[in-house]
């Protein structure tokens, strides 16, 4: 049996980290939460595993967020990488998909539309992407 999916939670507005945390810990993930663009680096430089990352967009700077796909996108294996932002412009979108990141979200998410992309992005087999790329 494959073990619960393990989700990185990014934001600063500690009511939407609790409350994206709880939303996926009931689904049965195991979630792990950053309130900063920094505290999320050092999760990701620890060495955890994470099936898949939801990373606001702008925090302590503008567009930081892209920082922390940056940084989940040199992983191996590869997590899923999902950003949200209420700030969407053609620049930071554009930044966002052209590093490849899963999925952008504007805010206010949908949240059955969230929980449908980070379920199945987080059960595909990253390994396999991963050796592909290498």
């Amino acid at each position: 049996m494959r073990p619960a999916p393990h989700l990185l939670i990014v934001d600063d507005e500690p009511s939407v980290l609790l409350t994206l945390g709880m939303i996926f810990e009931q689904d049965g993930y195991r979630v792990t939460r950053a309130a900063s663009c920094a505290e999320a680096l050092r999760e990701l430089a620890n060495g955890h595993l994470f099936d898949a990352i939801i990373t606001d967009l702008n925090m302590e700077a503008p567009d930081i967020g892209l920082d922390v796909a940056r940084a989940a996108l040199r992983l191996r294996p590869r997590p899923a990488v999902v950003v949200c932002t209420g700030y969407a412009d053609v620049k930071n979108a554009r930044a966002a998909l052209q590093m490849r990141v899963d999925y952008f979200a504007t805010k206010p998410v949908d949240l059955d539309e969230l929980k449908l992309v980070v379920g199945r992005l987080s059960h595909r087999d990253t390994r396999l992407e991963g050796e592909k790329a290498s």
